[in-house]
């Protein structure tokens, strides 16, 4: 419970920042690629900044032992370089710990994570039955990571974004891709798929399914789902939770909130 307070208590105090907003010009709805793990198709507006940050909580048991995963920070920043396409820099900072039959462990491991420097690209604009497609890609720097988190190789992944408009309030989304990383040389395979619905103008909920199949190892399939609140044209706050429906992840908790600010 200790930690589950940790991450209501970040989620609160990054709520309290205060925004300058510019209502000059047409400026088109912002799009986030959280909280869950499908990525939209569309890029950052021209010379926009987008901050999507946040904070989770994963567990998984084992017998007597249990392992948790505590994200304070996990933040994107995505920057509008043309109409569409955008540059992205992310990172997080993340805690891992062991308890065996209600005993902690003294040997926690905290640091960031690898640098994510990426980009997308929209690709096409979405046309009767066909998609709106874009294409982002990252590279994941392991000199930038902190010890405990440090791998001897760069990772990288691709995907590929798709998504439908269904209905007025209903749409449709799906990623297909790969990754590589955690110092293998196997590739995993990546997919997801969300449908999402809007409830008023500023209530969202949405449903997903997302995994990895690696080619040499059991291939891992999770579920979460959540709500989304735009609380002003360029503040959105999100909760999302979820789990494994593989072995792997027993709760998954996550809040935060993206911002994006005029040029």
């Amino acid at each position: 419970m200790k930690n589950l307070r940790t991450v209501l208590f970040c989620f609160l105090s990054l709520t309290t920042l205060q925004l300058v907003c510019q209502e000059e010009g047409v400026v088109s709805e912002m799009i986030t690629d959280r909280p869950d793990a499908t990525e939209s198709p569309n890029t950052v507006p021209k010379a926009m900044l987008q901050i999507e940050t946040g904070a989770f909580y994963e567990s998984f048991d084992e017998g007597a032992m249990q392992m948790e995963t505590l994200g304070y920070n996990t933040t994107l920043l995505r920057y509008g370089v043309l109409k569409n396409f955008e540059l992205r820099l992310g990172w997080n900072f993340e805690e891992f710990r062991t308890t065996t039959d209600s005993v902690q462990g003294q040997n926690v491991l905290s640091g960031f994570s690898p640098l994510l420097l990426g980009m997308k690209v929209e690709i096409a604009e979405e046309n009767g039955w066909l998609p709106e497609i874009g294409l982002l890609g990252h590279l994941y720097l392991p000199f930038t990571a902190g010890n405990d988190y440090r791998p001897e190789t760069t990772g990288v992944d691709f995907r590929f974004s798709m998504a439908h408009t269904l209905t007025e309030r209903a749409g449709l989304a799906y990623n297909i891709g790969a990754q590589w990383g955690n110092d293998s040389p196997e590739a995993a395979y990546v997919y997801t798929l969300v449908y999402g619905y809007q409830l008023t103008e500023q209530w969202a909920l949405y449903a997903e399914v997302y995994g990895d199949l690696p080619e040499d190892s059991k291939a891992n399939h999770y579920w979460d789902a959540g709500l989304t609140f735009l609380a002003a044209s360029n503040l959105q706050l999100d909760a999302t939770v979820g789990r494994s429906i593989t072995d792997g992840q027993d709760i998954l908790l996550s809040a935060g909130l993206s911002i994006r600010l005029p040029n």
